[in-house]
């Protein structure tokens, strides 16, 4: 581009010659072929897991998150071969409130189970933002031991809004990987909340972790939360907290006293210990291995494992009932209508409801 300050009456002016615009995009990448992943089959998938491979196994649980339908397809065949491996594993679900230490733990707990030679999976629920609908997916970076060895397989599956959901698709995990040889599993949840429930359907152990020394140690003995738990254990009990730790110990057993005796026959137990530390770790996992020697004897362990297949069989009812109504093309277009008469105050909430179900079952 020529310049008009260059010309002769422009005295004492002169503009030099510019460099043309560089393209954005770094040319010499156009000499590499672009990065393809593999595309397996369903028999690669299942030959790939019973082996152990971590990064076939890996690509299988993304197909179970995905929301694609034939990445569905794909996901249920491989489950369904998958399901005379599984079974042989011990599943402990771990929940306490945010700051607990749940993570922390975890890392302690995971290189105890290693030492003796097992296999482990950590299935991470991590809460979803409900603006962003974004997730961290950051537990690795609070397990750092782990997330290092062989032998462990550290998944964080976003909850996306949805608990039913992302714990229908962390149960379907838990069969992949009890398929690939992975022999303890545990299940993080995203804190006390509805996940819990969810949680408690999925596993053998439900592990409650508290803290002391934060206020009134009876604000943590909630009902619903207390009957779950299977084992309550009081973490941080070092240095300066050890006593504030076995006063709220006093207080969980107290409480738990008042509570009728669980259906499995176990009494729970309150144990302190100090995750940071590892101080009391080889008693908490003592704790489990009883329980599950307890209910094994007792008959319980297999009578809970089906009920929660049975569970789980009519929640993915439910979730295909919600998935099928709100995809129905002439409930969508009935819903917007019965919305507005709602908004208009022209029709109550109920009465819409109920005519969008009766188009729904007409349909």
């Amino acid at each position: 581009m020529e310049h008009i300050e260059n010309e002769e009456q422009f005295q004492g002016l002169r503009v030099n010659k510019g460099i043309s615009e560089q393209p954005t995009v770094n040319p010499y990448l156009n000499n590499y072929k672009k990065f393809k992943r593999k595309v397996y089959t369903v028999s690669e998938y299942v030959e790939g897991i019973l082996k152990g491979n971590i990064t076939i196994l890996g690509q299988a649980v993304t197909l179970i998150e995905s929301f694609r339908q034939d990445h569905q397809s794909i996901a249920q065949e491989v489950i369904e071969k998958c399901l005379p491996y599984t079974g042989n594993s011990i599943r402990v679900g771990i929940t306490g409130v945010p700051g607990a230490g749940k993570s922390t733990s975890i890392d302690a707990f995971g290189m105890h189970i290693l030492k003796s030679n097992n296999k482990l999976a950590v299935l991470a629920i991590d809460p979803s933002s409900e603006v962003t609908k974004g997730s961290i997916l950051g537990d690795k970076t609070r397990m750092e031991r782990l997330s290092v060895e062989k032998n462990a397989f550290i998944r964080p599956s976003p909850s996306a809004g949805s608990l039913g959901g992302v714990a229908r698709k962390t149960r379907e995990t838990i069969i992949l990987c009890e398929a690939a040889g992975f022999d303890r599993i545990i299940v993080e949840t995203v804190g006390v909340g509805q996940s819990e429930t969810a949680v408690h359907s999925m596993v053998d152990f439900f592990l409650l972790i508290q803290l002391a020394g934060t206020g009134d140690e009876l604000q943590g003995i909630k009902r619903g939360i207390m009957e779950m738990a299977d084992g309550i254990i009081i973490n941080k009990a070092d240095g300066n907290n050890i006593e504030k730790a076995r006063l709220a110990q006093s207080h969980f057993q107290n409480a738990l006293h008042l509570f009728p005796l669980p259906e499995s026959g176990w009494a729970p137990q309150v144990l302190t210990y100090s995750g940071y530390y590892e101080i009391g770790i080889d008693e908490v996992w003592k704790m489990i291995d009883e329980y599950i020697a307890f209910v094994k004897e007792n008959k319980y362990f297999d009578y809970r494992r089906n009920a929660q297949s049975k569970f789980w069989m009519h929640e993915t009812i439910n979730e295909r009932l919600k998935s099928n109504f709100y995809n129905n093309p002439q409930v969508q277009k009935e819903l917007k209508r019965y919305e507005q008469l709602v908004l208009d105050s022209q029709m109550s909430s109920f009465a819409a409801a109920s005519n969008v179900l009766d188009t729904y079952f007409n349909s």
